[in-house]
């Protein structure tokens, strides 16, 4: 399997000068690792919520050839929230439908989700996508809702997140049905021996 380079970025003032412990960055690995069936090497930064540090890591990551940056924290109405704008201002391509089916799937749990203002855009052949800052509320996003039994009622945003990075010429992102089953047509699938992986029908 292709090796993934994946940039994770935590935004917090009080965090980063080591008032409290960082939770965003290990919730974020413990998800991946358990999400993604590729060798995955985690580039991570814990910055506080200042633009021009969000967009000056963020622009590093993308030089540092990251197929995916994700950043946790700061996207909210607070006036030190500014991690949309930092995000936005580096950004070749936004990709609107991200932040949309976020909060769709944040609704389902809190009403405050329509507060969230998480953008996903494209800098040259990176996808960063914002999330929020509750390790619990980033799992829900990126793997979605799901009922009683286990079936999958919203889709998470990451099921579309390996066709997007085959679409901007990153690497091929396998994923583990069980978390999280990636999508891809028929046409852009790579067939595999794993019966486990989504890349497999």
């Amino acid at each position: 399997m292709d090796e993934v380079r994946i940039g994770l970025v935590s935004i917090s003032d009080r965090a980063s000068a080591g008032v409290y412990e960082d939770k965003g960055i290990p919730a974020l690995q413990d998800w991946i690792s358990r999400a993604v069936q590729n060798p995955v090497v985690f580039e991570t930064r814990l910055i506080a919520d200042d633009q021009s540090t969000i967009e000056d890591t963020l622009i590093a990551l993308v030089d540092a050839r990251c197929a995916l940056v994700l950043t946790t924290g700061g996207t909210g109405p607070a006036l030190r929230d500014v991690t949309p704008e930092a995000t936005l201002a580096v950004a070749h391509k936004q990709m609107p439908g991200f932040g949309e089916q976020m909060r769709a799937i944040s609704l389902n749990f809190v009403p405050t989700a329509i507060l969230s203002r998480q953008v996903a855009v494209i800098r040259d052949q990176t996808l960063i996508i914002n999330l929020p800052g509750q390790p619990k509320a980033i799992a829900e996003t990126l793997e979605g809702v799901k009922d009683a039994e286990g079936k999958q009622v919203v889709p998470g945003i990451f099921a579309a997140v390996p066709y997007c990075v085959d679409l901007i010429g990153g690497p091929y992102i396998d994923t583990v049905d069980t978390v999280c089953k990636a999508f891809r047509p028929k046409s852009a699938i790579r067939p595999t021996q794993d019966l486990g992986s989504s890349s497999f029908r």
